[in-house]
């Protein structure tokens, strides 16, 4: 399953245009997965989902109406798109637009209203007129005819999901879109860029990007709907002029996938991590860790550290990471130096399911425990200064979560932890692992943030910063080979956590070394010419490099309950 143009509207596309990525439809390597049937009437990968009175229903299928050439995303211009083959009784909210730097690989939602309970009024209505909010018509840069875009008038108490996109000057019929009851519509915010001007010959600064609910997490009901979203000039708090919609059904939970489903997923889709091939700090189960010689320290009584069990049951439960117990590595230098090391062989992926968009996607985080962090290093122009113990701590976790429509079990997009942030990459920009649909993902020497292409990611500023290395080898974890599901809340019973899981302070111990001594130490190594990169690479260095504390567990992370957070 894939997006696709209507094949008249593509021909002329191709026609009229020099190739662009967003010319190749994309399409995953292997067929997609059939998953297996749920008990319950519009449950995980059946096409619909009711909000509570309004069907929803995801579209793949779209109509190019416009595109220019030029400006957004790598100067490659963008293209609007309407959805194509609408189910009978199912309505247009607005039209979609992608950059053309990437395949075309999206999705809108159509809707259907069903029944409103108590109330009389009608789910959906059409709009009263249209706003006109810009035209093409002036540009000079390179497009496919000229474009339009369209804000639909909402009747009192209805909101407005998206734009309307044309290729003429004329109004667009009445009967084009509809706008939804206030009721079912959440706030939403622009995402990514997608297109836009800056001010220049008098033209006013226009926007186009993807939108969001402005509130995401397990707990909130905005669904993106997936209409693009524009901003006019400088204002860059404005509210946006059309809504999310919201899931009044959001408890209900029968469009998220059960276990047999799960486990199918992660069949499909459970990415495969390459590390580097000078790494030396690999993974390790937590079982192995604790199996190991980790001890667990105690405030009251640091003289005297107990030895972990082999579950963790021996762990605080619960309460704050008030700084009262941490582990540790053994005692032994020889222990503590193999246990450094991690086992790649123990390795395993534990998995926290969670409901996001309104349940109507579902994320599956994989999260990956090194027992050890290895040093950073500098890149000063074209010089690289191993950091001696700077970016050590012990125990580090990092994770990648899989964000998959409810709808149609379709993987669109992979988040990759990154230091204290991350980014979300589409589907359509992955590699994938020997002509599978699972994606590849990097780590990185020493620091293990995760990327999804090999090569060299700086983080700093112009030609000054901290390395990030990545490169395939030989040693690879395919998450799919050993997991296990430690968290599903809306499971239920059905899935018990393991005692590790709730133990919220630290997993390894505040680092004895003084940073800024640390720091002192590399900068007397240094040429006088270089001093001062570094110097100014020690002020741009977050507190994770210096190696303050040993990292909290899962669970204390914002992403554990809200969404990911992104670096870009």
């Amino acid at each position: 399953m894939g997006n696709s143009l209507s094949l008249t509207s593509f021909a002329l596309y191709k026609k009229q245009s020099k190739s662009l990525p967003i010319d190749t439809i994309f399409k995953f390597p292997s067929p997609i997965s059939t998953w297996s049937s749920s008990s319950e009437e519009g449950g995980f990968g059946s096409g619909y989902i009711d909000l509570g009175g309004l069907h929803v229903h995801q579209i793949t299928t779209f109509n190019k109406i416009w595109s220019i050439r030029k400006g957004g995303v790598d100067n490659l211009g963008a293209t609007f798109f309407e959805p194509a083959e609408i189910p009978d009784g199912f309505f247009m909210l607005g039209c979609y637009a992608q950059p053309n730097n990437q395949p075309l690989f999206g999705w809108t939602l159509v809707a259907k209203g069903i029944s409103n309970g108590e109330s009389s009024n009608e789910i959906l209505k059409k709009p009263t007129d249209y706003t006109l909010i810009w035209s093409s018509k002036y540009l000079k840069s390179s497009q496919d005819g000229h474009g339009y875009i369209w804000l639909p008038i909402a009747p009192d108490g209805y909101k407005s999901v998206g734009y309307v996109a044309t290729n003429t000057p004329e109004k667009p019929s009445l009967d084009k879109v509809r706008c939804v009851l206030e009721e079912f519509t959440d706030e939403l915010e622009p995402a990514d860029w997608i297109w836009g001007l800056s001010k220049r010959r008098g033209n006013c600064k226009f926007d186009v990007y993807s939108s969001r609910p402005r509130v995401r997490g397990i707990q909130a009901q905005g669904v993106r709907a997936n209409t693009f979203v524009v901003k006019l000039g400088d204002d860059n708090d404005a509210t946006p002029s059309i809504a999310c919609l919201k899931n009044n059904n959001f408890r209900n939970f029968s469009a998220m996938p059960n276990v047999k489903q799960i486990e199918e997923l992660l069949q499909a889709y459970s990415p495969v991590i390459y590390f580097h091939p000078a790494e030396k700090y690999f993974p390790s189960s937590v079982n192995w860790y604790f199996s190991n010689g980790t001890l667990l320290y105690s405030k009251e009584a640091e003289s005297n550290p107990v030895s972990m069990e082999h579950s963790g049951a021996n762990l605080p439960q619960g309460g704050s990471n008030d700084g009262a117990h941490w582990l540790d590595l053994p005692i032994d230098e020889n222990s503590k130096e193999r246990v450094k090391t991690g086992d790649l062989q123990s390795a395993e992926a534990y998995l926290q399911i969670k409901p996001m968009l309104g349940a109507t996607f579902t994320d599956i985080s994989l999260w990956i425990f090194y027992p050890f962090n290895g040093p950073g290093t500098a890149k000063l122009g074209l010089i690289d200064i191993p950091l001696g113990k700077i970016g050590e701590h012990i125990a580090d976790w990092e994770h990648l979560t899989l964000r998959i429509s409810n709808f149609n079990g379709i993987l669109y997009k992979v988040y990759f932890s990154q230091h204290s942030g991350g980014k979300w990459i589409d589907a359509s920009l992955l590699e994938f692992y020997n002509g599978t649909n699972k994606p590849v993902a990097y780590s990185a020497l020493n620091g293990h943030p995760n990327y999804h292409k090999p090569g060299l990611v700086l983080q700093g500023s112009g030609q000054v910063g901290i390395r990030n290395d990545t490169a395939k080898s030989d040693k690879f974890f395919d998450t799919g080979s050993k997991y296990s599901i430690v968290s599903a809340e809306y499971l239920e019973s059905e899935i018990v956590e393991p005692p590790w899981l709730n133990y919220l302070r630290h997993w390894g111990p505040k680092i004895a070394y003084n940073s800024d001594a640390e720091a002192k130490k590399v900068e007397a190594m240094l040429s006088t010419r270089l001093k001062p990169l570094f110097r100014r690479l020690v002020k741009i260095l977050p507190n994770e490099f210096y190696g303050e504390d040993g990292p909290t567990g899962p669970k204390v992370k914002g992403c554990w309950n809200g969404d990911e957070k992104s670096c870009s």
